[in-house]
């Protein structure tokens, strides 16, 4: 296939695209519209549809609390690892192997490790299989668009004070000629303050209305990666050494962050290395004190849902801030310019780029990002339902994957990849009709046909309590783990705002509704009726002082 073939289409689509757009929609609509059906043709259907529907939500919450316990431990013991000192015994391979493999350690993956260290020196060309740590170069790209100083700066600080060696740091930051003078202004300041702190600190203005793209975020970044290839060039840098990470300008990388990407990037082959993205654990809580109560419900929620995907490696695809080689990103022509959920999207691009030999490599590290703030409550109000609708797009991969997938001269493994779409599918498919379904569905069956007295239907309203109860425990475990995770309080904020962090969950089922399932209907709605979402609305940076 050509590397044109991999771009989402602008303009007209096929048939057989514009129904897999649809697709998403259609199902997400019609498995309510089925309750009702079932309902009254049959009360009795309706309920065992209601029933199977609750039955596997009721098995999803029990092992979203699971793998959120499980994740939580391991991502501690992640951050607990000396992943410099890891990184240090892939130079002397040998060496290491003999100190290493006769102890015993409870610390994450050290047996994982040692088994790295043994492979990897007995190679007798590891020179051309491996390369080494010490060799590496990590390019850092920060996108930007009328973000100010007090948000910018931080995420700058963060990686100017990693563990990773400075002079091999590369920072980038790209940002957009749409956001005026300002901007402007800003990232001239940033680059006055910090281009003595890394090995180069590169400004990239990305022009305004270039044809063929959106405005949005992918083109900026692309934008970026492009200048940074042609300073790696001039600098006769092997672009196989080079690693890229790409952040939002309010990001606060974990100091240990670069040095757990380098370590996963050389402990494996130089080739296979080129076929893999690595991915850290985002979590919302750099202002989460600061927030207002709905925004740090999801907040919390969207940082377990990343803390469960990397405790499930076959789930885990590109989310937010990422990392991959450079030599990979400038083959597939670096990110596509023509969405606004270029993160996701770039798992798939790689997948069958890759023609299926692609992985994403959890990189249990976290991340931080801003909880959704702005000006006023009313304004962050929207501004969460916004940013909640620009993820829901990400349902536009299902017509994305299904066209090349469903095709004769697909490059892709079949069965492996349909597993993938399907997983695909669901998942936007449950974020749209699984709440209201939850919350209104007990009652369906009755209301459509009063004159029945089936004990099942009219029971029905209580198994939903009862349901309910035994998914509290869920939430319950949601609770004590989103305590945990919370960042020192700030001295402004007395100690009874953390009574607020356990109330803050009794509007769960209102934002269930309001915000997830609403902004995925919302998204998979523009899809349907083919109004495309082709412009990136920026959540605004609003830090509390």
């Amino acid at each position: 296939m050509r590397q044109r073939e991999f771009e989402i289409p602008l303009g007209k689509r096929t048939r057989k695209y514009r129904f897999l757009e649809m697709l998403p929609g259609l199902l997400s609509y019609g498995g309510v519209i089925l309750l009702f059906l079932l309902s009254y043709c049959s009360p009795l259907l309706g309920a065992i549809y209601f029933l199977s529907i609750i039955s596997i939500t009721l098995v999803r919450a029990i092992g979203v609390a699971y793998r959120t316990c499980g994740g939580y431990r391991t991502i501690e013991e992640a951050e607990r690892v000396d992943w410099k000192k890891r990184c240090e015994d892939l130079e002397s391979p040998h060496e290491a192997y003999e100190k290493l493999h006769n102890r015993q350690s409870e610390a994450y993956h050290f047996q994982e490790h040692v088994r790295n260290l043994k492979k990897i020196s007995s190679e007798p060309d590891v020179e051309m299989k491996y390369v080494r740590p010490s060799e590496v170069y990590q390019a850092v790209i920060m996108v930007a668009y009328n973000e100010g100083m007090e948000t910018m700066r931080p995420s700058i600080e963060a990686v100017r004070d990693s563990n990773f060696p400075n002079e091999r740091i590369i920072f980038v930051l790209g940002y957009e000629e749409r956001g005026g003078e300002e901007i402007e202004k800003t990232v001239f300041e940033l680059k006055k303050l910090f281009k003595d702190d890394f090995k180069e600190f590169l400004l990239v203005k990305h022009p305004d209305g270039l044809k063929g793209e959106i405005a949005g975020k992918g083109p900026n970044l692309c934008c970026a990666a492009e200048e940074l290839s042609r300073y790696i060039r001039k600098k006769k840098i092997a672009r196989e050494r080079v690693m890229i990470t790409s952040i939002d300008s309010d990001n606060r990388m974990h100091p240990k962050y670069l040095d757990a990407v380098t370590y996963e990037f050389c402990a494996r082959e130089r080739e296979v290395a080129q076929r893999r993205s690595y991915q850290p654990v985002c979590l919302f809580t750099n202002n989460i004190w600061d927030a207002a109560a709905p925004m740090r419900v999801i907040a919390v929620s969207n940082s377990f849902f990343n803390l469960i995907q990397t405790m499930r490696p076959h789930m885990l695809w590109n989310f937010a801030s990422h990392s991959q080689p450079l030599k990979a990103i400038e083959e597939m022509n670096y990110w596509s310019r023509r969405t606004i959920v270029e993160d996701g999207h770039q798992y798939w691009r790689s997948y069958f780029h890759f023609k299926g030999d692609y992985r994403v490599v959890p990189i249990r590290v976290p991340i931080e990002q801003d909880a959704v703030m702005d000006e006023t409550v009313g304004k962050t109000l929207k501004a969460q339902f916004v940013q909640l609708r620009r993820w829901a797009y990400g349902a536009s991969d299902i017509a994305y994957v299904g066209n090349l997938l469903f095709r004769k001269d697909r490059e892709v493994p079949f069965w492996k990849t349909l597993a993938k779409y399907m997983r695909l599918l669901d998942s936007h498919v449950t974020r749209a009709m699984i709440a209201p379904v939850v919350a209104f569905g007990g009652w369906v069956p009755m209301i459509m046909n009063l004159s029945t007295r089936g004990m099942t239907v009219f029971n029905l309203p209580m198994v939903v309590s009862v349901v309910q109860l035994l998914a509290s425990v869920g939430l319950f475990v949601t609770i004590i783990f989103s305590l945990k995770m919370l960042p020192e309080r700030p001295a402004r904020y007395k100690s009874t705002r953390k009574v607020l962090m356990v109330t803050q969950w009794v509007l769960s089922p209102v934002i269930a509704l309001v915000y997830s399932s609403a902004s995925a209907y919302v998204a998979q709605t523009k899809l349907l009726l083919g109004h495309y979402m082709e412009r990136f609305d920026v959540t605004k940076k609003v830090v509390k002082k």
